[in-house]
C-alpha cells in the first residue's frame, strides 16, 4: 500500500512526553480563537508520518507546525501558531521582526533544556474527551 502525501493543515506537532510542550498545548487549546488547529505528538504515527513526508532526517525540536504541505520549525513554528490565538496572545507574532537566527537561538536554548527545567513524563499526553476531536492519532 503506497502512502499519499499528508493533506491536513494547521497541525501542531509536540513532544508528548515534555512537560513544557504539554503545557504549551494546553495553553493553545484554551486560547485558540478559531478552533482550526489539530494536534499530534511527535511520538504518534501521524507525527512521524508528517515529519517523514516533510523530508526531515531527524526531528529538530519540540514544537513543529504543519501547514500548506510545509513543516515549520523552531521559532517560526511557534510564531505561526501564535497567529491562531486570541488577543492579546496573537500579538506575539510581532517577534517575527527579529532575525530568525536570533529567535532560533533563544528557542534552541529553551528546547535543549526543556527536560531539565520543566521535567518529562513517562507517557504521552492523553486528550480529554472534550479535546479528542482536536488530536490526531
Amino acid at each position: 500500500m503506497s502512502e499519499s502525501k499528508f493533506t491536513m493543515d494547521n497541525v501542531v506537532l509536540f513532544d508528548g512526553v515534555c512537560n513544557l510542550c504539554n503545557s504549551s498545548v494546553d495553553f493553545i487549546v484554551r486560547h485558540e480563537r478559531s478552533n482550526t488547529l489539530k494536534f499530534a505528538s511527535l511520538q504518534s504515527e501521524v507525527g512521524k508520518r508528517i515529519v517523514r513526508e516533510s523530508g526531515l532526517e531527524e526531528v529538530p525540536d519540540s514544537i513543529l507546525f504543519y501547514r500548506g504541505g510545509k513543516l515549520y520549525v523552531r521559532s517560526t513554528a511557534v510564531l505561526m501558531v501564535a497567529g491562531f490565538l486570541s488577543f492579546p496572545w496573537m500579538l506575539a507574532v510581532v517577534f517575527r521582526i527579529f532575525p530568525r537566527v536570533l529567535r532560533d537561538a533563544a528557542y534552541k536554548t529553551i528546547a535543549d533544556n526543556r527536560y531539565k527545567w520543566f521535567g518529562k513524563r513517562d507517557t504521552c499526553r492523553v486528550p480529554t474527551s472534550a479535546e479528542q476531536a482536536k488530536f490526531l492519532g
